[in-house]
């Protein structure tokens, strides 16, 4: 096998840990703070409604009774707070992260693709120079656009400052958007090179591609409903590379399998 192809093949095996799914239980970050303030405040009327309707013997009594009770469930639900704010930060931490570690791995495989498809052409002496420029153009557009973002600051600024937290969710729907079209692109130009050398690759179809979101409609509807919208927006963020990763695990090893047998 030649070096070129070998290295397209660590190139995959490395996606375990450059595209890891995430679990929708994630979605906890935002449900567990509802859930302990809906739980407090209905704890609280209770407190309230039996201190009205019970005979107390002696009139200090209900607040002897109710204070403590207070107390503990202000302790209770600020404690969850801050454990949402923690999980919040690593939750950020981690969307941003796989971001840029998918998008850094995809560089390295396009790029590695590239040099195997070279070296099997000229095994077989087929000019794929043309053919591969607007591959080439792909891969130098993905260069300029899809930068790194500091997933330790995004995600610290993200806990503290809402607009910081609009703009991480932003680029993370949108990023992924337009990475998915040009990865498109790509593929289906590597196709037509490989025919050059009489190569087959029939590039799969997507069973679900990643929407281009309105992130404006997102937003309004997120402020509107109170912040409620935010669990679905948060589904969507962790349901989407999930599903660009799982293509990309068809579409790799149907091409590594490929570049083998040319190679051979």
């Amino acid at each position: 096998m030649s070096v070129p192809v070998e290295n397209v093949r660590k190139d995959i095996r490395m996606r375990d840990e450059a595209d890891p799914k995430m679990s929708n239980a994630w979605i906890l970050v935002y449900l567990i703070p509802i859930f302990a303030a809906i739980t407090a405040i209905l704890t609280i009327f209770y407190t309230i409604f039996v201190a009205m309707t019970t005979p107390w013997i002696v009139p200090e009594e209900p607040y002897t009774v109710a204070l403590p009770l207070l107390a503990a469930l202000t302790t209770l639900l600020w404690l969850l707070v801050i454990i949402a704010f923690i999980v919040s930060i690593i939750l950020t931490y981690k969307l941003v992260k796989r971001r840029n570690t998918h998008f850094k791995r995809q560089m390295f495989l396009s790029e590695d693709v590239i040099t195997a498809v070279k070296t099997i052409a000229a095994k077989k002496g087929v000019d794929v120079e043309v053919a591969l420029s607007s591959v080439e153009r792909t891969v130098r557009e993905a260069k300029s656009e899809e930068t790194e973002k500091s997933a330790v600051l995004w995600a610290i600024l993200s806990a503290i400052i809402f607009l910081a937290d609009w703009y991480v969710r932003y680029f993370l729907m949108k990023d992924f958007c337009k990475h998915e079209r040009r990865e498109d692109g790509f593929w289906e130009d590597l196709s037509k090179t490989l025919d050059k050398c009489g190569i087959t690759f029939s590039v799969p179809r997507r069973t679900e591609a990643t929407p281009n979101r309105s992130f404006v409609l997102y937003l309004i509807v997120t402020i509107i409903t109170m912040g409620l919208f935010g669990i679905y927006w948060l589904y969507v963020l962790l349901k989407d590379p999930n599903e660009h990763f799982k293509y990309h695990m068809q579409i790799e090893d149907q091409l590594l399998s490929t570049l083998e047998s040319a190679a051979i």
